[in-house]
């Protein structure tokens, strides 16, 4: 997915599948599925950052703009972005000279798995602390977050699951 022509259909995918369909979804009170980091997730490595935490604040103001959010979606998405690095570091054993030939897919399930598991976690507890914007309300972060990681989770990976091409 280096193609910057897929680039810019996976964010606006991402921006209006979120908006018009994942937004409306709130099941029981505290499932709601983020599934626009999955840009985060997606975006080649490179090494000018610039272009993709500009391209990431971009997609988390526009989901703001929709949601009538106030930033806070930028603001979560903005903090994945510039720590992934940092997971990809830890997570795959990478250097910045193999960073134009990693390839995600090509890693194995259980790296993917928790690399992608750390982000949405992190992600979400930053979006919903700032939602609540409150110490009396940590359980419920703790709720919100939890559930809505584990209905993102799952949409992520089913999604990957059907629109890779097996090889």
């Amino acid at each position: 997915m280096n193609n910057p022509l897929n680039m810019v259909s996976l964010f606006f995918f991402l921006l209006f599948l979120q908006v018009f369909v994942l937004n409306n979804i709130l099941f029981l009170g505290f499932i709601n599925p983020y599934l626009y980091i999955a840009f985060v997730f997606l975006y080649p490595l490179k090494e000018n950052r610039i272009p993709f935490l500009f391209y990431s604040f971009l997609l988390g103001l526009s989901i703001d703009f929709f949601s009538d959010s106030g930033g806070i979606h930028a603001f979560s998405i903005l903090c994945i972005s510039y720590i992934r690095l940092f997971f990809v570091r830890i997570y795959f054993r990478k250097i910045p000279a193999d960073y134009p030939f990693f390839k995600l897919k090509s890693e194995s399930f259980g790296k993917i798995f928790n690399y992608v598991v750390t982000l949405t976690i992190i992600h979400h507890l930053i979006y919903f602390s700032f939602a609540n914007f409150s110490f009396y309300n940590f359980s419920n972060v703790l709720l919100n977050t939890i559930y809505s990681s584990i209905f993102t989770l799952l949409l992520y990976f089913l999604g990957t699951y059907i629109f890779t091409k097996s090889e």
